[in-house]
């Protein structure tokens, strides 16, 4: 019997309308931005669509993802934006979007 390949998630930030910051977690991030292009992501990105995905950062599972993405959510403006450079994989416009972008796995965060 093979075992399932388990996949990665991801922890991004993105570039919302109104110079908001969206942050979030998910296993295809190009997929999830689409959603929220489209206004089904989540109620956020509905009231300031994303205008791009300023970066990624890949977690071997779900909790570890979870527990960065509330650690990036305490943070300042200027120290996510901080973090978006040193995690700059993916950066991506909204025209761009079906053309997609490439993920590329980043190191962990340092504790």
């Amino acid at each position: 019997m093979r075992k399932a390949r388990a996949k990665n998630w991801w922890l991004y930030l993105l570039d919302c309308k109104n110079g908001r910051l969206y942050t979030g977690i998910a296993v295809d991030v190009r997929a999830r931005f689409a959603l929220h292009l489209r206004g089904k992501g989540a109620k956020f990105t509905r009231a300031n669509p994303p205008l791009a995905i300023l970066a990624a950062q890949s977690f071997a599972n779900r909790s570890e993802a979870s527990k960065a993405e509330y650690v990036l959510k305490q943070l300042s403006r200027a120290q996510k934006l901080e973090w978006a450079k040193q995690n700059a994989a993916l950066t991506t416009r909204h025209p761009d979007v079906p053309g997609g972008f490439p993920l590329v796995k980043s190191r962990a965060p340092s504790s």
